[in-house]
């Protein structure tokens, strides 16, 4: 019995000092997406996206227009090929249709890859500048209300993304 009499006030008191800290937690959100949009470094990091973007469909294009005039100049002639040429042809095309594949494939993971190399410094400029505010203003916990994790924000907390626009210069 007086095990468990020690038990429950080591359980009560455990209790008591969780309620305490809770009491002393601070917790605001930024909202990063509304951040990044008004980041003059978006605007120079979209259009060197869409420069890239631009190159890789160039790219694309010359090897469908020749993919094109392959199949054109097979087709116009196909009868008058003989079996070596005709095979050869064919598998020329072939191995033209498996190139284009693999380099549209290749290029959406370079693109994006290319896409996260630009944002990379942008996302971390905002981290920091997240960091800093949290510091200052004391937060226990900074949350992001952008990236979806966030399922209730009461009237009492405070949003700290005019800080971080302020700590940007934006």
């Amino acid at each position: 019995m007086k095990k468990i009499k020690v038990l429950f006030f080591f359980v009560l008191a455990l209790g008591f000092n969780l309620c305490l800290s809770a009491q002393n937690m601070k917790i605001g959100y930024v909202d990063s997406a509304d951040v990044m949009s008004v980041m003059p470094e978006r605007t120079k990091v979209e259009q060197d996206l869409q420069v890239y973007y631009g190159e890789l469909q160039a790219e694309l294009q010359a090897m469908a227009t020749e993919y094109q005039n392959k199949m054109k100049d097979y087709e116009a002639n196909v009868n008058t090929m003989s079996n070596l040429v005709r095979q050869s042809k064919e598998k020329e095309i072939l191995d033209l249709q498996g190139r284009i594949q693999e380099f549209q494939n290749n290029a959406e993971v370079s693109f994006e890859e290319k896409r996260i190399e630009l944002l990379t410094p942008v996302i971390e400029k905002i981290q920091n500048a997240v960091n800093t505010v949290g510091k200052e203003k004391g937060f226990t916990y900074v949350l992001d209300k952008s990236v979806g994790a966030v399922v209730y924000i009461g009237d009492d907390a405070i949003d700290i993304t005019p800080d971080v626009k302020s700590k940007l210069g934006l």
